[in-house]
């Protein structure tokens, strides 16, 4: 089943030297999130930005602020990326002794709240805590730095927790987003989004294809179309 595609661009492949340019650029493009990666040198092997560079970026965009942590712990930076303007906080469960209680704290500070499954982590992460999630996060590269090739056995992956999510749904349960980050091209989306995904982030695809006015209309409209296809 194909669902309708939301394209969150990560500003990991952004140049940082202009980041407010990048993000304006890319909701002017019809980008529907700007994905925010968070890691922190000791639960994934790179460094890269918090709160602050969040705080930067918020006035500049109206689209939400999907911030990812990769950080060990987690609950407390929460407080820190809600008061800075995110809007959607997830974040991996091997990183949190009590996964419940981040959910609810993410939730408390009035953010959307999922959590974030490696590779190798199986879904069942999800079947306690379905009731608190409005996200789940499927990572389709090993976290940690951008431009790796997209790892084919996420498909089957991402078809059962799209069976799972619709389960829940269907008896009753809020919405919850599927989303799919690491190596998302044009070539894939359109698979990615018949197994299931509602949500693609794309970083070096969008990024790395800059209009010659410095936009990225063409390659958003082409994510799109091959995502409908």
């Amino acid at each position: 089943m194909t669902h309708s595609i939301r394209i969150a661009p990560s500003i990991l492949s952004a140049d940082f030297a202009r980041l407010g340019e990048e993000v304006r650029a890319i909701e002017k493009a019809g980008a529907d999130l700007v994905h925010f990666d968070v890691m922190d040198n000791h639960y994934v092997p790179n460094l890269t930005i918090g709160p602050l560079v969040c705080e930067a970026i918020r006035p500049h965009v109206q689209i939400p602020i999907d911030v990812h942590l990769m950080v060990e712990p987690v609950d407390a930076l929460i407080p820190l990326f809600a008061k800075a303007g995110a809007n959607l906080i997830t974040f991996h469960p091997e990183a949190s002794r009590h996964v419940d209680r981040t959910l609810q704290l993410i939730r408390d500070h009035g953010c959307k709240a999922g959590i974030v499954l490696n590779p190798a982590t199986p879904l069942a992460w999800m079947d306690h805590v379905m009731d608190r999630l409005d996200i789940v996060l499927l990572m389709s590269v090993n976290p940690g730095f951008g431009g790796q090739k997209f790892i084919a056995a996420t498909l089957d992956k991402l078809r059962e927790a799209r069976r799972r999510i619709d389960v829940h749904t269907a008896a009753g349960g809020q919405p919850i987003w599927l989303e799919v980050d690491g190596g998302v091209k044009i070539d894939n989306i359109g698979e990615i989004a018949a197994a299931g995904a509602d949500t693609c982030v794309a970083g070096s695809a969008v990024f790395g294809a800059p209009d010659a006015d410095g936009g990225y209309r063409s390659v958003m409209q082409a994510l799109r179309h091959a995502a409908a296809a």
